[in-house]
């Protein structure tokens, strides 16, 4: 029993292992709102904080070799929010951008947006323009932010571009693979997520890249988004590291 419960003991304060790190991590930042109104301040306060810990995972990702990270910023359902707090995300987003816009060279951290960008305002639209230019000049390491994203909206959206190629004959539907639906997805090009993480206790996926969570490893823990940490994320990546993956085979 001694042994038992030292190894447990070392595992809950383990490390991560470099050498097998998932390559793409997402996130479902949840829990802005309760952090803020634990504190008795407005929702809007919780979404500030939520962004600088956006920034600091990002970073930490970048500088522990995760190729990929992608957050769930603002989903097709988040319009019927609270109109200041719909703006104030808006606002966070764009004052990221601009930063982004003057720092990603710089950084070498590629920015892409994944979602149907018709509905945000044409200047955060023209933001999203700039930031996709910039990172076609920057390798490494690249952070996704779904933004008016829905998973089924996602899925629909490529089956509609698929149905009119194969309308116009540059396609032939007995041919589509998996691999060549992926194409037709917003995030066509990028790996499929080894590890989702749910912050807040929130033990669902809320329609997050249902695609591309095939076989995605679930990680949920009751910390609020604001205080998520480098700690935190690499506890999820320990318990990720843990599980035996076997994609419906057997080892």
């Amino acid at each position: 029993m001694g042994l038992f419960s030292k190894k447990i003991h070392h595992h809950g304060a383990g490390q991560v292992d470099k050498s097998r790190l998932p390559r793409h991590i997402a996130i479902i930042m949840d829990g802005n709102g309760r952090w803020a109104k634990q504190r008795g301040l407005p929702r809007t306060a919780g979404h500030k904080v939520g962004a600088e810990t956006f920034r600091k995972i990002a970073t930490y990702c970048k500088d522990l070799g995760v190729e990929y990270l992608t957050v769930y910023a603002f989903s097709t359902e988040n319009w019927r929010r609270p109109a200041d707090e719909v703006s104030t995300i808006m606002a966070l987003l764009k004052q990221y951008m601009l930063e982004a816009i003057d720092s990603m060279e710089r950084d070498q951290i590629r920015l892409r947006f994944l979602g149907d960008l018709s509905a945000i305002s044409p200047e955060l639209q023209a933001l999203v323009d700039r930031t996709n230019e910039i990172s076609t000049h920057i390798h490494g390491f690249q952070a996704n932010v779904c933004l008016n994203y829905g998973g089924r909206d996602e899925i629909l959206h490529a089956a509609r571009r698929f149905a009119r190629d194969c309308a116009d004959g540059t396609a032939d539907p007995d041919s589509l693979t998996e691999a060549g639906f992926s194409d037709y997805l917003y995030s066509a090009g990028i790996p499929d997520p080894e590890l989702i993480i749910r912050t807040s206790g929130e033990e669902r996926l809320s329609g997050f890249l249902l695609w591309q969570c095939a076989y995605s490893e679930f990680y949920f823990c009751d910390t609020l988004w604001p205080d998520f940490d480098a700690r935190a994320l690499d506890k999820a990546i320990i318990a990720y590291q843990s599980r035996d993956r076997r994609f419906g085979g057997v080892k």
